[in-house]
């Protein structure tokens, strides 16, 4: 007769598949070209929610999803906004769960897109724009305004990724973030993979958030890369960025 787990039996045996699938190297190699390759058909930008592009992995996306529920977070922070996608998501998952406000920053955030960020009032009301850039006093100033004292917070850094903007991010945001807390540095997959040739960036290899993320911890002590998260992805554009504050 097959075996009927518990709850309990079951994420021990997931736990312990995760780990095994994290120790096969050809496999996490073959899921690094996968990416690369499919990158060159612009992959991350072909999904929406509520029917903006997220231009994130919906493995990544899962795993803030689980972030979210585990942490109860009354801020989420993102840098980089994008087309809204993300905005859009973190709102749905708050509107269940609870939670004050969702802060998007980038330096260029189109009329346009503000519409339609705010035409859907349930989901929207929770959402707070800032347009400028993510490492000026002002915007953080006006970040401290909203947040106040909390520091159930998730901040998330997406927006310019090359090693000195992220690093800047990192000393300017981790500050919001309390013990139990996360900070994800994304897109940490550049060192990893070769530079993409169909779209030009400042960013690549020796110069992206993976590198800003291993000098920041030479100073920093308070996070850790959360492996548990990381371990059963297998696909995901966050490796080691999943940072989890230990103090």
């Amino acid at each position: 007769m097959k075996k009927i787990y518990t709850r309990s039996e079951f994420n021990d045996h997931l736990n312990n598949s995760a780990n095994e699938m994290n120790n096969d190297k050809q496999l996490k190699q073959d899921a690094l070209k996968l990416i690369a390759k499919a990158d060159e058909y612009n992959w991350l930008h072909q999904t929406t929610w509520f029917g903006e592009p997220i231009i994130n992995l919906p493995q990544d996306m899962f795993a803030l999803q689980e972030i979210i529920f585990k942490t109860r977070p009354e801020y989420i922070i993102e840098l980089g906004v994008a087309w809204g996608g993300q905005l859009l998501f973190f709102s749905t998952i708050m509107e269940i769960l609870g939670g004050k406000k969702i802060i998007g920053v980038d330096i260029f955030i189109p009329d346009d897109l503000k519409e339609r960020l705010y035409s859907n009032k349930k989901l929207s009301d929770r959402i707070e724009l800032i347009t400028g850039s993510s490492i000026e006093e002002e915007n953080i100033n006006k970040i401290k305004k909203i947040v106040g004292n909390s520091k159930k917070v998730l901040v998330i850094l997406d927006s310019h990724h090359t090693h000195d903007h992220v690093l800047k991010e990192l000393n300017l945001y981790e500050q919001f973030v309390g013990k139990g807390y996360y900070l994800l540095c994304a897109d940490t997959i550049v060192e990893l993979i070769p530079k993409n040739k169909y779209r030009p960036r400042d960013w690549g290899p020796g110069n992206n958030p993976m590198s800003a993320l291993e000098e920041f911890h030479k100073s920093n002590d308070r996070f850790i890369s959360d492996t548990e998260i990381e371990n059963k992805l297998l696909l995901s554009c966050n490796y080691k960025g999943y940072l989890k504050a230990i103090k």
